[in-house]
């Protein structure tokens, strides 16, 4: 299947549903200006070189452009300190670094937005009996289950963290591989103002993936204490070519890094070797790039309603991450999807998705991505557990304009 193979009818219906979505595409753009003005006034202030663009080898120290970058996080994200690293090999391992900053052996982490998605369940010691998990070194974990409208149950948070040994906190942002919304910043202050109300010593850490840029603030700006995240989602901005971060409170920020590195080291310590440059103007680019995903998912749920299928979010319902849910109804929908996916991409798109038994999931994955950095969700992908309700999640797109194309190939080959 190629773009020449997309149906007349598809490309008359895409104009329609552009006409449609038009109105929320301002909406994007305007929060777009918003958060370059911010990364601009970042880069700005801390005078950023290109000096800053040259890579170090060895221990890594004195690194211009590495010490820079942290700070150019920290104020983006108005946070105390930022540790910004290619170290991180995807963003699970962000995570679990602060969640290992959060709490001491014994002590508890309360995950307050129901189960975390698999890739979190090993290291944490849901599931799985790894060496070196949380479980593993004595860090005990809670939960409380989202309510029943998808969102915070604030009365359960409230209960839970209350408990003496209740240290750290955990919210998930966005979604996951579960039928919910992703978090508004409204409810990530309110759950922040519910913790600290019953337990002000309590570190809150939110899992930020997938929604850096989708608002003009974050997480950090309504209470939380740390957030990680991914540098082949929304802040690397498709240029990135691995690694992830961590932002916060110095203390908490120090502590990651020594699970990153060593202890006694931490932050001070990783040669660059001449990536620099790519992840400065990764971030350079996120709010643009964060921009054609949100434009790219809008016309996706426009699309999807009219052929037929439910989504999540609705069209004009307020994004806070850049994945759209669709409901597929079945097996062989699912599929087509899919392959229509990887036949709209840039790279592989002679490649043929097939469901498979993906490591850390507990039932095949079938994913579609066609992406010039292996694995990067901020390029246009779809993936999810095949398995019923047979459930979707698309995100990504570098341009609108490829992200459009990649969502009609997708519905050409779900109307074959």
């Amino acid at each position: 299947m190629k773009i020449s193979d997309i149906k007349p009818e598809i490309y008359t219906l895409a104009a329609e549903v552009e006409e449609e979505i038009r109105p929320l595409f301002a909406e994007i753009d305007a929060r777009a200006a918003k958060n370059t003005e911010k990364v601009m006034a970042a880069f700005q202030d801390n005078r950023v070189s290109d000096a800053c663009f040259a890579g170090t080898t060895g221990y890594g120290y004195d690194d211009l452009g590495r010490e820079t970058l942290d700070k150019i996080y920290a104020q983006i994200f108005h946070a105390e300190a930022a540790l910004v690293r290619t170290g991180f090999v995807n963003g699970t391992h962000a995570l679990t670094a602060a969640m290992f900053s959060l709490a001491a052996p014994g002590e508890t982490i309360l995950a307050v937005t129901g189960t975390p998605y698999d890739t979190l369940r090993s290291a944490i010691g849901i599931s799985g009996d790894c060496f070196g998990s949380l479980k593993f070194y004595g860090v005990n974990y809670a939960q409380v289950d989202l309510a029943a409208d998808g969102g915070p149950d604030y009365a359960a948070i409230a209960k839970a963290a209350a408990a003496p040994l209740i240290k750290g906190v955990m919210i998930q942002r966005s979604r996951g591989y579960e039928d919910r919304k992703a978090l508004s910043m409204e409810e990530i202050g309110k759950i922040c103002e519910t913790v600290r109300a019953v337990n002000p010593a309590a570190h809150i850490m939110v899992d930020n993936c997938y929604g850096e840029f989708t608002d003009t603030i974050e997480p950090t700006d309504v209470g939380a204490d740390i957030i990680a995240g991914s540098l082949i989602k929304n802040p690397g901005g498709g240029i990135a070519p691995t690694g992830g971060y961590v932002a916060g409170n110095k203390e908490l920020v120090d502590r990651a890094a020594m699970r990153l590195t060593t202890p006694g080291i931490g932050g001070e310590c990783g040669s660059t070797l001449g990536v620099n440059r790519l992840l400065f103007q990764g971030m350079f680019l996120a709010p643009h790039t964060v921009a054609q995903a949100l434009k790219t998912a809008v016309f996706c749920a426009a699309m999807m309603k009219r052929i037929g299928f439910e989504s999540s979010p609705g069209v004009a319902e307020k994004r806070s991450d850049i994945i759209q849910m669709v409901h597929l109804k079945n097996g062989e929908n699912m599929k087509r999807f899919c392959m229509g996916i990887q036949a709209g991409a840039p790279v592989d798109s002679y490649v043929t998705p097939e469901p498979w038994q993906m490591p850390g999931y507990d039932c095949p994955v079938i994913m579609a991505a066609g992406s010039f950095i292996q694995g990067s969700s901020i390029e246009l992908s779809a993936d999810g557990p095949y398995r019923e309700p047979y459930t979707v999640y698309m995100q990504g797109g570098l341009t609108y304009e490829s992200g459009k194309l990649g969502i009609m190939m997708a519905a050409s080959a779900m109307l074959a």
